[in-house]
């Protein structure tokens, strides 16, 4: 019989939100598999929006590096969670360590594992925008985690056909779909909770807007498109605001007040899948979402001039109208008043996933370590 001890120890690391709700169901069929020790690592680079996720799924970190700090700059997370991270590393001897996305927590996981000659496993692997800075820091992170990693569990053809460019070895990236679709899908299945209806005879626009590239005048742009459209249509605009300081400033001095704009805290998890659902179409800089709106048959308006998703802006489920507000407001407004222009979106096919990509990831990570 197999004991414990003599499995191979697979480490999942995770920093934000967003990675968690994409790595957990990784974690989830790995357990549910049986033939891994898996242990979860949080950084906590996200410290309240982590914890969400976490109670969400029921998943309880096996070590909690509480890195977050008020304020904190690029450069002193990254050399405090390095020094960190390195640590665990020694202490856990994994086989293999995974990490999601693009932040400063997987670049720093795939560099540490590099220097322990651990091998890495990237989820999400492949996207680029093919700019330096947009987004920032992710396409730098993704980029550099791509080239330190051993295997990479790229979510569509587009992202393996971009490592193949970067002279990544075809034998070492799987094609698996996105894990954000098997989150969804599983989480759909719960009870949500309500109150993000409109009004009868109103549509919800859902917004998020918080990315750093959007910082100041983009922001600003973003927010006088949707006082535009508040006063053009009778909508409902709903905006999770961001306690980021740049973000949270902007949005209260820009649309705090204003008739049908509600500002409010950032969403949970489940209450997101709620506004989601009961949405007419989203206005968004979010990469997370661009994947989950089309499996709810939910219109995307990109808040960015460029996206490593393009998937499904050729899909037509999104399309990109970067943070300019004459294009916010004329996008936004046709699909209020057009609706065939309306249906070719809700209806398109979401390229992203069927839910079940954690288990092409653990047939792929089983190969690799038994």
């Amino acid at each position: 019989m197999e004991t414990q001890l003599s499995k191979p120890r697979v480490l999942c690391v995770i920093g934000t939100r967003p990675e968690a709700v994409k790595l957990i169901p990784v974690v989830q069929a790995l357990r549910a598999d049986g033939w891994a020790d898996v242990r979860v690592i949080a950084t906590a680079q996200h410290r309240d929006l982590l914890d969400q996720i976490f109670k969400f799924f029921e998943i309880k970190p096996d070590d909690d590096l509480n890195l977050m700090l008020p304020n904190q700059s690029l450069a002193d997370l990254t050399s405090r969670m390095i020094v960190s991270l390195d640590a665990v590393l020694a202490r856990e001897t994994p086989d293999i360590v995974l990490a999601q996305g693009d932040t400063t927590t997987v670049m720093v996981t795939a560099l540490c594992c590099c220097y322990r000659r651990i091998p890495f496993g990237h989820v999400e692997a492949g996207l680029r925008t093919g700019e330096k800075y947009s987004p920032f820091p992710e396409e730098i992170n993704r980029v550099l985690a791509s080239h330190l990693g051993d295997l990479h569990f790229a979510p569509t053809e587009n992202g393996r056909q971009n490592l193949l460019r970067e002279g990544i070895p075809a034998e070492r990236i799987h094609v698996t779909g996105n894990t954000v679709i098997d989150a969804l899908m599983w989480a759909s299945k719960r009870p949500l909770p309500g109150g993000f209806e409109p009004q009868a005879g109103r549509k919800l626009i859902l917004v998020t807007a918080h990315r750093r590239e959007n910082f100041g005048e983009p922001l600003e742009e973003i927010c006088l498109a949707l006082r535009d459209i508040a006063a053009a249509r009778d909508v409902e605009i709903l905006y999770p605001v961001h306690p980021n300081p740049n973000v949270e400033s902007m949005a209260n001095r820009l649309l705090k007040g204003r008739e049908r704009i509600r500002l409010c805290k950032p969403l949970d998890y489940a209450e997101f899948i709620a506004a989601m659902k009961a949405s007419y179409l989203i206005l968004s800089d979010s990469g997370g979402v661009q994947e989950e709106a089309p499996s709810l048959g939910k219109p995307v308006l990109v808040l960015r001039d460029c996206t490593e998703r393009p998937e499904g802006v050729a899909a037509g489920t999104a399309a990109l109208v970067g943070p300019h507000r004459d294009r916010i407001v004329h996008r936004t407004l046709d699909l209020l008043d057009n609706p065939g222009a309306y249906d070719a979106m809700a209806k398109a096919r979401n390229p992203y996933g069927d839910g079940q990509s954690s288990q092409r990831i653990v047939a792929a990570l089983k190969q690799f370590l038994v």
